[in-house]
């Protein structure tokens, strides 16, 4: 099961991913992730209470410090580094330099997991991430300016650093009792640390002006409810069940179904490059997963 969740939370975020793009990204980096964390949080209370009570968990104090700082670096900073990422080099590159992801987790999780990964795992990982270079790198680089490309490229390599920090940081809190009471704290860290920094900096007229234009509110809310709420849980579950490392091999194939569903919702072309990458990158999650 915990590569199943992996799997789907990779297909849940991408077509998050997509419907953030048919938003036209009107709202800037730091607001849109503030806004879908929100979401997230008053979707998860909910689901806290229903499926978990009132009782609240029983974390050591350590524990609770590691659920907190997780959600501070790997929803506060790096998401918002990652949507910076998005809007300075598009999609496709910033699903290139993602692809650092797992990389990030297997070498953190034999440091301080003390995972391994069995050969065949070892070439399941090579075929994902050679299908995922196939389908997203492109050889025309210079529809954006050398400087967006390279923030860009340190946003989105931060960003997955952090993420890979925080939750091989809270996987051994995920592993325990309080699943859902895990997921909701350390999202609400992160809001938190969010709307600390609005405060300190003096920003929250700007960001509620933000909020009152015309925004495609319909897409944005459907995308923010696949990205933060459905896609994390999935995500933190696959990385309960099974080892990260396998489970952020497995994360990866989100570069694949933004492909397939940019093709189906966007109407972007396929082409025969793209499908043979497709193809490559699920062969890969067939060899880690079924051997």
């Amino acid at each position: 099961m915990g590569e199943f969740f992996s799997v789907a939370c990779a297909a849940v975020w991408a077509m998050a991913v997509v419907l953030f793009r048919r938003s036209g990204e009107t709202l800037p980096a730091f607001e849109l992730n503030l806004f879908k964390n929100l979401l997230g949080v008053a979707l998860l209370i909910p689901t806290v209470l229903l499926t978990e009570g009132l009782t609240l968990p029983t974390y050591s104090a350590a524990e609770w410090g590691l659920v907190a700082v997780s959600g501070v670096i790997g929803i506060a900073i790096a998401d918002t580094w990652y949507l910076r990422a998005l809007n300075l080099m598009g999609a496709a590159r910033t699903g290139v330099t993602a692809s650092l992801y797992s990389p990030f987790v297997i070498l953190l999780s034999i440091l301080f997991l003390g995972e391994t990964l069995a050969p065949w795992q070892m070439a399941g990982f090579v075929l994902v991430l050679a299908g995922i270079l196939l389908v997203t790198w492109r050889t025309n680089r210079m529809d954006v300016s050398l400087r967006a490309l390279r923030l860009g490229v340190a946003f989105g390599a931060g960003s997955v650093l952090l993420m890979a920090t925080g939750v091989v940081m809270v996987k051994p809190v995920l592993e325990g009792d309080d699943f859902f009471w895990t997921v909701l704290l350390r999202l609400a860290a992160g809001t938190v640390a969010m709307l600390a920094l609005v405060a300190a900096t003096g920003s929250a007229g700007r960001v509620m002006a933000r909020y009152r234009e015309p925004q495609p509110w319909r897409t944005i809310v459907v995308a923010s409810f696949l990205g933060t709420y459905l896609s994390m849980i999935l995500w933190l579950a696959g990385y309960r069940l099974t080892d990260a490392s396998v489970a952020s091999v497995l994360n990866e194939t989100a570069a694949a179904f933004i492909v397939l569903f940019s093709w189906w919702v966007l109407k972007e072309e396929l082409s025969p490059r793209r499908i043979f990458g497709v193809l490559l990158t699920f062969a890969g999650v067939s060899v880690i997963v079924s051997l």
